[in-house]
Parts: structure tokens; C-alpha cells; sequence
């Protein structure tokens, strides 16, 4: 038996009216919350630019993120445990012990779906009309300083308790959370195959240094700084190349960097037979481990396309130039100087034949969908050179888990061609 029915009393409908405009209190502010959480800096900006009605008092709300946040779910608790508390106080006394059970039950379902599932659903689904339905709210919010002063006090008191606890932290999002989503937003045809590569590079660039991407030093086109200018004008057209190093004894001793335009000028003028060292340039130098991100910003402040990487010893380990740096970016840059060969191919029975062993092994990976590992190599060549421990020959091969290194061709000490094939690993049967 529910038990006998009290008639409410004006006090009764007091306390009713408080319970319900606590809960819409809660629906309203929980609107307000989830849409400031999900508003960035960047978007409140371009509703402001775009004279959006509200958006200024928004610009401002987002400025202020986490005291806003915590402002609000301060009032959202306090205004549920307000209606939670007074509908029980009321379902006690007229509905009697199971009245109250029953409603205190049903409560529980309407507070989920009004004040928490619905307000974040729609602000999900509608972020813009959101934002801007929650900044005067939130701006007359925060103008109750008191309130304020008490949410930030428990807010300090909770990361005493918990370090580092609440929005203030380092990043709102992870690199895997990122990709994750541009993953989704290519299912859902929200980004293209080629936005996502451009996010992911994006994000690798930052972790990328300079030996990854360099020229190695076995590569390079190089000018001792006596040979002629006429001479260096034929290697210039031979390779294609518009920059190059100039050492004075040997390529450890890059002594500055001369331009193809240069030579052509002073060939022009009649300077044909004179030596390059007037035309030398001061080089750039870096260490290997400088990472690529940081690089980029200082070729463009130095407005140099060319920088000599060094080793940890001081030696010339390669050079990097501003299209490699882009080509991290937005993939392979050719020109008509470029050869169109692949540096690597599928052959029919299923193995892929590297003909650049220089080739990054996680391009590889990526490319080729491959699973090889990573460590204190960058290439394939270097990969085969660290698992056989000396100058391989023709015919060895190396075995890394799922995959055979064969080395098929030798270029005097360098790996010229390297068949790759794929390991069937058959499973025990008992």
C-alpha cells in the first residue's frame, strides 16, 4: 500500500515551484556548459566576425573557459540537490514512504534525460545556436562575484586533494584523440583521404628532425672552392640543382653555400674562368637532431632555402633544403628535373623490391601498409646494415619479425636494391 495522501499546503506549493525552477535552472545551465566546452577561442571569433548577435559577450565567456565551467557546474549541483532535496521533503510528506520511493525513482529518469542527456544532445547538434544562447547566461553568471569566489575556492580545495585536477590542463586533446577523429570524420565523408594524410603529417612534422629528412652526406652535390665557375655551371645544369655546398678540403669542411643563379650571372659576365670562392655565401649549419618544425621557422626568418646538417662530432652529415622541409607536409614535390621512377614496386609474386634503400622506413610502413620496426635507423638501407652488423653482400639477407631483407645489388658499400618479402608464420597445431 502507498499509504494515505496529505493535502499540500501553500508551504507545499512553495517548495514544489523552488524544485521546479532548481531543475530549470539545471537544464539551462547544463545547455550553457556543454556548449563553452565544446566553443573554441577560434570559432567564438568567427561568429564575431561574422556579426553574430551575442557574440561578443561569447569572445569573452571563452576567454575566461575554465571559470566559466566551473561557475557553472558549481549552480548545476547546487540547483539539482536543491530539487532533488525539496521533491523528496514533498513526496515524503503527502505520498508517505513508497509515494516517495516511486517519485524519488521517476525524478532520477527526468533529471537524465532533461537536465543532463537533452541540454548536451542539442548543444552537440546545434554548437552555434548553442554558444550563443549560453553567453548571456554564463556572462550574468559570472557576474555574481560571490559565486565565483566560491567556485574557484572548492576548485583550489579539490586540487589539493587531486593534483592538476579540473579543465587546467595541459592538453584538452591527444595527438591519438585527433587522428581518431579525423579517422571518423573520414567515414562520415566530413574530410577527404588527403585532409586526414595532411593532419597526420601535420602532427609527425613536430616530432621530426632534421636527419630524417636530410640529403644524407653520400648524396650531395658538392663544389671544392677552387673549381671554376664554368665547370660548376655544367655539374649545376647536369644535375638540376639550384644550391650547393662549398667546402675548402674535403666536405667536412663546408666553408659556405653557392647558388646556380650566381654562376650563371658571373659566366654571363665574362667570370667564367675565375674560381667560386667569390661567389661563396655564408652557410647555414644545424645539428641532426634539431627538429624540423623549428627549422622551418628559421629558414624563414633567415630567408635561406639550404642548411648544412652536422653530426654530433662536427661532420657533415647531409643538407636540408626548404623543399624536403615541405615535403614532410604535403608529400613528394617533383619538377622536371625529378626522375619518375618509383623507389619502390610490388613484383608479381607479392614482394616489394626497394630501389632506393634510402627510403624512410615509416614512409614505407605507411605506403605499404608494412609493420617494420623502428629504431635507431631512418631508412631501409640502414635497417639491413643494423640487423647483419657489417657491409652487406650480394645475396645476404636480413630477418626482422614478418619480413626477409634480401640484398639484391651493391653500390660500393651502400645497399643499392633490397627485395622485401613477407614471412608466413605458421601456427602450432597441437
Amino acid at each position: 500500500m502507498i499509504g494515505t495522501f496529505a493535502a499540500p499546503t501553500s508551504v507545499d506549493w512553495w517548495a514544489l515551484g523552488l524544485s521546479v525552477a532548481a531543475l530549470a535552472i539545471s537544464v539551462i545551465l547544463g545547455v550553457c556548459e556543454a556548449a563553452i566546452v565544446q566553443t573554441s577561442r577560434h570559432k567564438a571569433q568567427d561568429l564575431l566576425e561574422a556579426g553574430k548577435k551575442g557574440a561578443e559577450r561569447l569572445v569573452k565567456v571563452v576567454e575566461h573557459r575554465e571559470r566559466s565551467v566551473n561557475v557553472l557546474r558549481f549552480i548545476v549541483v547546487a540547483a539539482r540537490i536543491t530539487h532533488a532535496t525539496l521533491l523528496g521533503f514533498l513526496a515524503a510528506r503527502l505520498l508517505g514512504g513508497w509515494g516517495s520511493a516511486i517519485t524519488i525513482a521517476l525524478d532520477v529518469c527526468l533529471v537524465f534525460v532533461l537536465a543532463e542527456a537533452a541540454p548536451k544532445a542539442w548543444a552537440h547538434e546545434h554548437p552555434e545556436r548553442a554558444a550563443l544562447f549560453a553567453a548571456p547566461f554564463v556572462a550574468a553568471v559570472l557576474a555574481i562575484a560571490p559565486v565565483g569566489w566560491l567556485a574557484s575556492g572548492l576548485v583550489a580545495v579539490s586540487r589539493l586533494l587531486v593534483p592538476a585536477a579540473g579543465p587546467n590542463r595541459a592538453a584538452w586533446i591527444s595527438e591519438g584523440e585527433l587522428l581518431a577523429y579525423a579517422d571518423a570524420a573520414v567515414e562520415e565523408s566530413v574530410l577527404e583521404d588527403n585532409e586526414r594524410d595532411l593532419i597526420e603529417s601535420v602532427i609527425d612534422f613536430g616530432d621530426t628532425v632534421a636527419r630524417e629528412i636530410m640529403v644524407p652526406r653520400t648524396d650531395m652535390v658538392a663544389f671544392e672552392e677552387g673549381y671554376l665557375i664554368t665547370s660548376c655551371v655544367e655539374i649545376a645544369i647536369l644535375n638540376g640543382l639550384s644550391r650547393f655546398p662549398v667546402y675548402k678540403e674535403n666536405m667536412d669542411d663546408v666553408v659556405g653555400t653557392v647558388y646556380a643563379k650566381d654562376l650563371m650571372r658571373a659566366e654571363l659576365n665574362g667570370h667564367g674562368e675565375e674560381p667560386i670562392s667569390t661567389l661563396v655565401r655564408p652557410a647555414y649549419f644545424v645539428p641532426e637532431t634539431k627538429r624540423v618544425a623549428e627549422l622551418l621557422r628559421e629558414m624563414q626568418a633567415r630567408k635561406t632555402h639550404i642548411t648544412i646538417v652536422v653530426d654530433e662530432y662536427g661532420g657533415t652529415a647531409g643538407l636540408a633544403t626548404m623543399e624536403d622541409l615541405l615535403e614532410e607536409l604535403v608529400g613528394e614535390i617533383t619538377d622536371e628535373f625529378d626522375q619518375e621512377l618509383p623507389g619502390a614496386v610490388r613484383a608479381e609474386d607479392g614482394a616489394l623490391i626497394v630501389s632506393d634503400p634510402s627510403l624512410n622506413v615509416d614512409d614505407l610502413n605507411s605506403d605499404f601498409d608494412l609493420a617494420l620496426p623502428e629504431g635507431d635507423w631512418d631508412s631501409i638501407g640502414g635497417l639491413v646494415f643494423s640487423e647483419l652488423g657489417r657491409v652487406p653482400e650480394v645475396g645476404d639477407y636480413a630477418e626482422v619479425p614478418g619480413y626477409r631483407l634480401i640484398v639484391e645489388e651493391m653500390d660500393g658499400r651502400r645497399v643499392g636494391r633490397v627485395r622485401l618479402e613477407t614471412l608466413v608464420i605458421e601456427e602450432e597445431t597441437s
